[in-house]
């Protein structure tokens, strides 16, 4: 078999088209057909790059007579599932596309007050035909069935990606090349998530000034109220970017195994996880106790920073301990 014959028959196993390869290999559609038709050969660099994407040696893409795929790799312990570029790939587009379908039910959930802050803003003005009561209970109504549609796309997320378990837990290792073609991708997109988290954050930093400038000026219901819808707009603009990009962002970081996804940072998250599970609902206990017998709901809502902050002492306490 010709090398022609090969690239086109790892391309097809792949499941890729000419452009996905070309894309790859950052060159033209045009020159992916030309390998395969064997009107030209790829230089040496990118047989080195094809051999890293099919994840086999380059003497099985030169040699004519080496029939058989020889795959290339590091020994991994046994046990540890071997995660493939398709299937890596298809992780990544898996959680981005579950991130999408999270990121349009908390949109919906938010723009969900809006009619209700609208309704009760024309409420409070004269010729409106409807009282504050009736605004509030169609508002609220609209808000019910926002939330229902929601809990659909909040389920549907759920459901997706529930076969990449190993991958979410670290318990794999990548084929040859794989490691490469992630690094390259997370560089690129490395611009393009700041970009967009910069954005987010600058809406959510932001979204208060309307409101807080119009209750400077002691402006009417009306305004306040409008100024209320502005805000929860521009919070759900805010988050319906920040979270394809971050999960994204996250999935490349997770097969690479970096970050909050390295062998050191999982053990962390895993205690923190147990910490966690016992301490907050102590701290829930504890502040409907206190404010149950207090009824002095407006003081016991300091538990909650003191709680926190005591929660970030505890896990950064035992991780001093496991490092000595």
């Amino acid at each position: 078999m010709i090398l022609a014959d090969k690239i086109m028959k790892l391309r097809k196993k792949a499941g890729w088209s000419q452009e996905d390869l070309a894309m790859k290999l950052d060159v033209s559609r045009q020159s992916v057909s030309k390998w395969e038709s064997a009107s030209s050969i790829p230089d040496l660099n990118r047989i080195i790059s094809l051999s890293e994407i099919f994840g086999v040696s380059t003497d099985y893409l030169l040699k004519d007579e080496v029939e058989v795929v020889e795959t290339v790799g590091i020994d991994t312990e046994p046990g540890v599932r071997k995660v493939s570029l398709v299937e890596a790939t298809r992780y990544v587009d898996d959680k981005l596309e579950s991130a999408r379908i999270t990121a349009r039910g908390v949109f919906l959930i938010i723009c969900g007050l809006m009619p209700l802050m609208i309704l009760l803003a024309m409420a409070t003005g004269e010729g409106f035909p409807i009282n504050s009561d009736m605004a509030a209970g169609i508002g609220i109504l609209i808000l019910l069935v926002t939330v229902s549609i929601s809990v659909g796309f909040f389920i549907k997320s759920g459901q997706m990606g529930q076969e990449a378990e190993h991958i979410e837990d670290g318990d794999f290792d990548l084929e040859y090349g794989v490691h490469g073609v992630f690094k390259e991708k997370l560089s690129k997109y490395s611009s393009k998530y700041v970009t967009q988290t910069a954005l987010s954050v600058a809406l959510f930093i932001t979204c208060p000034v309307p409101l807080i400038i119009s209750a400077t000026l002691d402006s009417s219901d009306f305004v306040i109220l409008m100024m209320v819808a502005v805000l929860l707009f521009m919070v759900a603009v805010g988050v319906f970017f920040i979270i394809p990009v971050g999960a994204r962002h996250s999935a490349y970081k997770c097969i690479l195994q970096e970050g909050e996804y390295s062998a050191n940072q999982r053990s962390e998250n895993k205690r923190s996880e147990k910490l966690g599970a016992f301490y907050w609902p102590l701290v829930v206990a504890i502040y409907l106790g206190w404010s149950f017998f207090t009824m002095d709901w407006g003081r016991t809502w300091i538990i909650w920073p003191i709680a926190g902050v005591g929660f970030a002492a505890f896990v950064g306490l035992i991780g001093l301990f496991d490092k000595e």
